[in-house]
């Protein structure tokens, strides 16, 4: 009988040995699944220079952000507007059905969420503001300041670097800004 209790304790043994390898297996594809997401979540915030420099095929779902580039709001009817999101070195336009946010004008931070159509044209689903005047998305300004079309001014708010020179200076703006 102690062979048979033997040959038991040696099941029981392997039993645990695969239930543990298994449990390991599914973590480590859950880890993987896991590295995955946040890896195509780190790339979904894009700019105008962006899309040019490395274009997005269509239908695929971004956040496309920027300013509202001056004289660019169209409203077309029925809920329905298109405008264009610049960073200084490019502009996209945009079409979106729905409400905007309040503060949503031209000159303002604007995140838009949405794809690109097969013509080019981004198709907002989702249009996103914050209530406050002197907002800018921090990946907008993040982008704009490495493009060096802005940077924080004495008081630590982000303006244009045409308009960050004091304005009693007499000393001309560098080539280029």
């Amino acid at each position: 009988m102690s062979r048979l209790s033997g040959n038991r304790a040696h099941k029981r043994k392997q039993q645990r040995l695969v239930m543990g390898l298994a449990g390991l297996f599914g973590l480590a594809i859950a880890g993987a699944l896991l590295v995955l997401a946040i890896g195509e979540g780190a790339n979904h915030f894009r700019t105008p220079a962006d899309l040019t420099e490395r274009p997005i095929e269509p239908g695929r779902s971004f956040r496309l952000g920027g300013l509202v580039a001056e004289g660019s709001v169209d409203k077309l009817g029925d809920s329905t507007i298109t405008f264009r999101v610049t960073d200084g070195a490019a502009e996209q336009l945009v079409r979106f059905r729905g409400i905007v946010p309040d503060l949503f004008r031209e000159g303002q931070g604007v995140i838009a969420e949405g794809v690109l159509d097969s013509a080019g044209l981004f198709v907002a689903s989702n249009v996103l503001a914050k209530h406050d005047e002197t907002y800018m998305p921090p990946e907008v300004a993040e982008a704009l300041k490495k493009r060096g079309e802005w940077r924080e001014d004495a008081d630590g708010k982000l303006v244009p670097v045409s308009s960050a020179a004091p304005a009693s200076s007499a000393t001309p703006a560098e080539p280029g800004s």
